[in-house]
């Protein structure tokens, strides 16, 4: 080979090898993302942006959704699942941090199942949760898109997404462990501690104030009309049961919960706690009054569910005063931090 055919052929090898240099960086920051930002520490003194998406998000989680009208499981990836969870429990039209605070509730809850192994109340094996309240209620986006209809279908989609993704990730716990996130429709006033209701004692199921309710909520305040026959019949006395308060077999108040609802009472001789009555009696509340009117029993409930952990009216109240996610889900479980669902469920 030639002095000048060396040279030719030096030159083609460093042109190939200049080249692959060039094209190397370009591959990496296809395939590479870049290093994502550490999230701050959730503590008192360092106050959660919930406003934005973190970067962290948790590790892909498929929920396996018992459709009860259906009679099947279907998968749902877990944003799509919190998404179905929120337009199902609370009102479109509610504030979006109420809908935030809703959002990590909801996600709380399902993780916290997945993490404890907890598949129970299920009526096929292989579902985790059913789309109903003996869990918590789903909807789907096609039955969404029927019952809103294009055009609010396209609005409110866009508010789910908010309160989905500006909260991905984040579910409460305490002591590193996701909580027991109940919440329900409508406060008396107060929410109920958890040992007044379950009889079991919950550190961050704490009874605190709830005074947004009463202005904001329709199902505040019911009347209910019940005859001293099928009072007798509901709640199993032996007797029939007197029409009059002032008799020591009649209705009569034993104690009462800090939460402002009974907690037990007697009815024709026979002790029941509150939530009996409400369950017996099909009655929105615990906390209720009552008069007689010839043979019917008038009672008035004030507040709509069993009263443990987040009323949804409440924190649509205090969600219209300014206060954010955050302040409402700590408002309502006492002593709780906000933590990375990824960090409890490993990637």
């Amino acid at each position: 080979m030639d002095k000048q055919k060396v040279l030719q052929w030096v030159a083609a090898c460093l042109s190939g090898f200049i080249a692959v240099i060039v094209a190397v960086p370009s591959i990496l920051e296809k395939d590479t993302p870049a290093p994502s930002p550490t999230p701050a520490a959730f503590d008192d003194d360092a106050p959660v942006i919930i406003e934005r998406k973190q970067a962290e998000t948790t590790p892909s989680l498929e929920v396996a959704l018992y459709l009860t009208k259906q009679k099947k499981v279907v998968r749902l990836e877990l944003n799509q699942y919190v998404r179905g969870v929120i337009a199902a429990e609370m009102p479109i039209e509610f504030e979006l941090e109420a809908m935030k605070a809703q959002a990590m509730a909801a996600r709380t809850y399902i993780i916290r199942r997945y993490v404890q192994q907890d598949f129970s109340n299920v009526p096929v094996a292989g579902a985790w949760v059913t789309d109903t309240i003996a869990h918590q209620a789903y909807v789907s986006d096609d039955e969404l898109k029927q019952r809103w209809g294009a055009d609010a279908y396209t609005a409110n989609s866009d508010k789910l997404d908010r309160a989905v993704n500006e909260t991905e990730d984040f579910i409460l716990t305490y002591a590193d462990e996701p909580i027991q996130a109940n919440f329900f429709s409508t406060s008396n006033g107060y929410t109920e501690n958890s040992e007044d209701y379950w009889n079991a004692y919950i550190p961050y199921l704490r009874s605190v104030p709830s005074p947004w309710d009463i202005h904001l909520s329709p199902r505040y305040a019911e009347t209910v009309s019940i005859s001293a026959k099928e009072l007798q019949r509901r709640l199993g006395t032996n007797r029939m049961i007197p029409v009059s308060a002032g008799k020591s077999s009649g209705l009569r108040v034993l104690e009462t919960s800090q939460g402002r609802r009974i907690k037990k009472m007697t009815v024709g001789g026979k002790v029941f706690s509150g939530r009996e009555i409400r369950e017996r009696l099909g009655l929105n509340s615990s906390h209720f009054q009552w008069n007689w009117k010839g043979t019917d029993l008038i009672i008035t409930t004030f507040g709509y569910g069993h009263g443990v952990g987040m009323s949804q009216w409440g924190a649509n109240g205090m969600a219209r005063e300014g206060k954010t996610a955050e302040e409402i889900v700590k408002h309502y479980y006492t002593g709780i931090a906000i933590q990375s669902a990824a960090s409890l469920i490993g990637s």
